[in-house]
C-alpha cells in the first residue's frame, strides 16, 4: 500500500516529539519550538484529525532549576529533574494550545500500567474519551516513580506502545534528523536518505547505528517501527524542526522515512501480549510442540515442555523458546514455574496426579498466546 493511500485513511495519529526538537543547544526548554509544533497540530485538529502527543523533554526542562549543567546519569537525580521539568513542560504545551482554545490533558505512564490488562484497558478508554471530547492528550513516561525494572527506557518505545494501545492509524516520530540514512550522515557526506521501507529487515536495523536525539537514538526508532509495522500500523520518522512538518507529511510530501505496514494486523489482545508485557520467565519446548504452536494454532500442553527457566506465577507473561533458545512465541501461563517443573512432559490427564489438582489442561491457552 502506498504512502498516499495510507495517509488518506489516517485519522488517529500518535505524534512522538523528541527532546532535541523542543530544547535548545543550552539544554533549556524551547517554548518557541513548542509553539511552532502546536500550531502545526492545531491545523490538523481543525481538519478533524485526532492527535495524541507523546513528548520527551521533562528531564531537560528541569536541569536549570536544579542547577545542573547536563543531563544526569543516576536515576534519583533524573527523577528529581523530571519532577521539576514536567510542570514546566506541560505549562508550555498548555499555554501554546490555549491560544487556539484547544484543551489538553496530561497522562503519565509506566510500563507497569501497560502490563496490567485492566490498567491497560482503562488507559485506552480514558484516552479514547478524551479524544471524543476534543482534548489533545499529552503523554510522557512517569519518570518520577519509574524504576529501572519498569522504565520504557525511551519515549520511542512508549509512543509505539501507545499507538498499539490506541489502535492508531499511524505513528509519526519527530526527531533531529530527516529520517533513516544508508550510512551515518554525521560521518559520511554520501549517505542517502531512505524514503520508503517495505519491511524492517536485519539490513535496515544495521543502518540505525548513528546516535540521534535523547535516550534512544535511531536504533530505538527502528525497533518501534518494526514493532508497529508488524502489527499493521505505519510509521514515519522525520525532522521535527522543519516548519509545518506534520501538515507536509499529511499532504503526502515525500519527506522523512516511511515504514509500510504489514498487510495482516494482529488482534488487540495479541498485540498487548506481544509488545506490552515483559516476560517473567521462559518455557523451552520440543520440536513437536513448536510446530503445533506455529502451524496448528494449538495451545501449549505440558507434554511438549522440556524445561522451564526463571521464577514466575500463574498469570505471568512468559517467553516460549525452542531447544536452541530461540524465542518464537509469548503467552500468559496458567501455571507457576514451580508447577510446570512438576508437570513438564506429562499428558494433561496426568496433571491432577502430579499436583493434586488440575485447574487447566493447557499450560498456555491459544487465546492467551501470540506467535512472534
Amino acid at each position: 500500500m502506498t504512502r498516499a493511500k495510507i495517509l488518506a485513511n489516517s485519522k488517529l495519529i500518535v505524534v512522538k516529539i523528541g527532546s532535541r526538537v523542543i530544547t535548545s543547544s543550552k539544554n533549556e526548554l524551547d517554548s518557541s519550538a513548542i509553539e511552532t509544533l502546536v500550531k502545526d497540530i492545531e491545523e490538523l485538529y481543525r481538519k478533524k484529525y485526532q492527535i495524541v502527543v507523546v513528548t520527551s523533554g521533562a528531564i531537560v526542562a528541569g536541569l536549570a532549576d536544579l542547577k545542573l549543567g547536563s543531563r544526569p546519569t543516576d536515576l534519583p537525580l533524573k527523577q528529581a529533574a523530571s519532577a521539576v521539568g514536567q510542570v514546566k513542560l506541560m505549562h508550555s504545551y498548555a499555554t501554546a494550545f490555549k491560544k487556539y482554545n484547544i484543551p489538553v490533558a496530561q497522562i503519565l505512564l509506566t510500563r507497569e500500567d501497560l502490563q496490567n490488562r485492566h490498567r491497560y484497558l482503562n488507559a485506552r478508554n480514558t484516552l479514547l474519551r478524551l479524544l471524543e471530547k476534543g482534548v489533545v492528550p499529552i503523554i510522557n513516561e512517569n519518570d518520577t516513580v519509574a524504576v529501572e525494572e519498569i522504565k520504557f527506557g525511551d519515549n520511542d518505545t512508549l509512543s509505539a506502545l501507545v499507538a498499539l494501545m490506541m489502535d492508531a492509524d499511524m505513528l509519526i516520530i519527530l526527531t533531529d534528523i530527516c529520517g533513516l540514512y544508508t550510512d551515518l550522515p554525521c560521518d559520511n557526506k554520501e549517505a542517502k536518505l531512505i524514503s520508503h521501507v517495505d519491511k524492517v529487515t536485519p539490513a535496515i536495523e544495521k543502518m540505525a547505528k548513528c546516535k540521534g536525539e535523547g535516550a534512544g537514538g535511531m536504533e530505538t526508532k527502528i525497533h518501534a517501527a518494526k514493532m508497529l509495522t508488524e502489527s499493521g500500523i505505519p510509521v514515519i520518522i522525520a525532522d521535527g524542526r522543519e516548519k509545518q512538518i506534520l501538515n507536509k507529511l499529511i499532504s503526502c510530501e515525500e519527506i522523512g522515512t516511511f515504514f509500510a505496514p504489514a498487510e495482516q494486523k494482529k488482534k488487540s489482545k495479541k498485540t498487548w501480549l506481544a509488545f506490552s508485557l515483559k516476560s517473567k520467565g521462559q518455557i523451552v519446548v520440543d520440536k513437536g510442540a513448536k510446530e503445533a504452536l506455529l502451524k496448528g494454532g494449538k495451545s501449549l500442553l505440558p507434554s511438549g515442555i522440556l524445561s522451564v527457566k526463571g521464577e514466575f506465577e500463574a498469570g505471568d507473561s512468559v517467553s516460549i523458546t525452542d531447544e536452541n533458545g530461540k524465542e518464537f512465541a509469548k503467552g500468559l501461563s496458567n501455571y507457576s514455574s514451580e508447577e510446570i517443573q512438576k508437570i513438564k512432559g506429562l499428558k494433561s490427564s496426568e496433571i491432577n496426579k502430579a499436583l493434586g489438582y488440575k485447574d487447566y489442561d493447557e499450560v498456555i491457552h491459544r487465546d492467551n498466546l501470540v506467535v512472534l
